[in-house]
């Protein structure tokens, strides 16, 4: 099956899809029709292991994903979709071996699903439409439950198209139950681009005089869902020690964040507790999650501040002093780490759970490329031309599944050739990437090759994506698939 077929016979047997979100989302769904005895026998066996884990503290939420009007100060009233009406969604929280029973209802026009981002939870629980589950038809409820392990910051979000740049994202924390820090507060800083109009693919049409548009037309960009002009702010007492988890939900940004006179101490990278380490700024790509300790010794207001990879300017919040007068940020200049200092390199951190782990059974060579226009893009209707973003040529789902063996020590050996940058996301699994131990690591534009290496260990398919959004839906997707033994 060609690819415009794929998506045709997607389409035809889902019903009020919207144009642009919908058709990304019906490629991964197309399976889930032809596979629900599958998903249900997989979903059974999660439902008996949850009641052999009867005896955890269960953690229930309910989210709720339906259309809704958001309001940005200055900036006027958007219709999104968000979960329980919010953007970003609610915080879901538990401490370490706990239990989450999330109960989803979906008040869309379409399906939905919901991605546990870093938590390397059951197949069945993962939230891909047509790989580990039949998309959440509207008007019905889905039930996630899965194990609140291990500790660290992580992120949920539909994975049904274009539906995240819709507004559908949120954060989830997991407490440990002993830190290797210590700290006086904590706060969750989640950092995303906004749309003012439903997503669509990157392709002609997009731009006034019909010329391609080759990044979201995003408006703004927001911290914890506050812009610029009206930015949150994160009051500390002088001599305190503040925690804070660095989030990035966004669809495409990439950004350099750096506070007003105060370093950042790396401590945790994708959740995982690495050796601390000073810096004056560092980069977040989305799916990526730094913790940071700030030591508060400066009283007054300064500006906690995100450059992006495009031509808006910064995300902005404010960190205030309690016992400080000044209520706004002290300097109108951004924080010198935005453009000098000492920036995180990945190189220089060191994890402090690393497993051992033996030399790969086998290793898989990826060129990451793409970004040329083509005619029949996935995710477009006939005749349009998007963007299209490759792995070793094949954009999916014309593309051959990685086919691995449970208990193998994989490589993935990555090659950007391409003119843009790439976060590159494993389901299911944390993969050791120079000495630190993540989720999602960032492919730079002709860098040398960055090897990840990861314990075949979960058994089920998975997904390999870059995760921008428009990069994801534009091709760069693989399935990474447990052979029978």
């Amino acid at each position: 099956m060609d690819r415009r077929t794929f998506v045709r016979t997607a389409i035809s047997r889902l019903s009020a899809l919207a144009i642009g979100s919908v058709a990304a989302g019906a490629d991964l769904s197309a399976a889930t029709f032809g596979n629900q005895e599958k998903f249900q026998n997989e979903n059974n066996a999660v439902a008996s292991r949850a009641q052999n884990n009867s005896e955890r503290t269960l953690r229930e939420y309910n989210l709720v994903a339906e259309p809704t009007q958001f309001e940005i100060p200055s900036r006027g009233i958007f219709e999104k979709w968000l979960y329980n009406g919010k953007f970003p969604g609610p915080e879901i929280r538990a401490r370490e071996g706990e239990r989450f029973r999330l109960t989803v209802k979906n008040n869309l026009p379409e399906g939905t699903s919901i991605h546990w981002h870093g938590i390397p939870v059951h197949n069945a629980m993962d939230g891909v439409p047509g790989i580990t589950q039949p998309a959440i038809p509207p008007g019905e409820n889905f039930v996630y439950e899965f194990d609140a392990v291990p500790s660290g910051s992580f992120l949920y979000h539909s994975h049904f198209g274009f539906q995240p740049d819709r507004g559908l994202v949120g954060t989830l924390i997991v407490e440990e139950k002993k830190a290797h820090i210590q700290y006086d507060r904590e706060y969750t800083l989640a950092f995303s681009d906004f749309l003012a109009d439903a997503p669509r693919p990157l392709g002609v049409g997009m731009k006034a005089g019909g010329g391609p548009m080759l990044a979201p037309p995003y408006v703004t960009l927001l911290i914890n869902g506050c812009p610029p002009e009206a930015p949150a702010v994160f009051s500390v007492k002088n001599g305190e020690r503040v925690r804070l988890r660095l989030i990035n939900v966004s669809g495409a940004t990439i950004y350099r964040i750096a506070i007003g006179g105060h370093p950042l101490i790396v401590t945790h990278t994708d959740g995982r507790p690495v050796e601390p380490l000073r810096v004056d700024a560092l980069n977040l790509a989305p799916g990526e999650r730094y913790d940071v300790l700030v030591e508060a010794k400066d009283p007054g207001a300064w500006s906690i501040a995100a450059s992006p990879d495009n031509d808006l300017p910064p995300a902005r919040a404010v960190l205030r002093y309690l016992d400080s007068n000044e209520t706004q940020s002290r300097q109108g200049a951004l924080p010198e780490g935005l453009s000098g200092g000492q920036l995180l390199k990945l190189e220089d951190l060191r994890g402090m759970d690393l497993p051992e782990m033996r030399k790969p059974n086998r290793t898989f060579n990826f060129t990451l490329a793409g970004g040329e226009m083509k005619p029949g893009g996935m995710m477009s209707p006939p005749g349009m031309m998007t963007q299209q973003w490759t792995i070793n040529g094949q954009a999916y789902p014309n593309a051959e599944p990685i086919e691995i063996h449970q208990g193998e020590v994989i490589r993935f050996r990555l090659d950007n050739q391409s003119a843009m940058p790439h976060p590159m996301h494993l389901h299911g699994h944390f993969f050791r990437v120079g000495n630190v131990y993540k989720d999602t690591t960032i492919v730079w534009t002709h860098s040398k090759r960055v090897e990840l290496d990861f314990i075949a260990n979960n058994p089920g398919s998975w997904l390999f994506h870059c995760h921008n959004l428009y990069h994801m839906e534009g091709g760069m997707t693989r399935v990474v698939r447990y052979l029978p033994a």
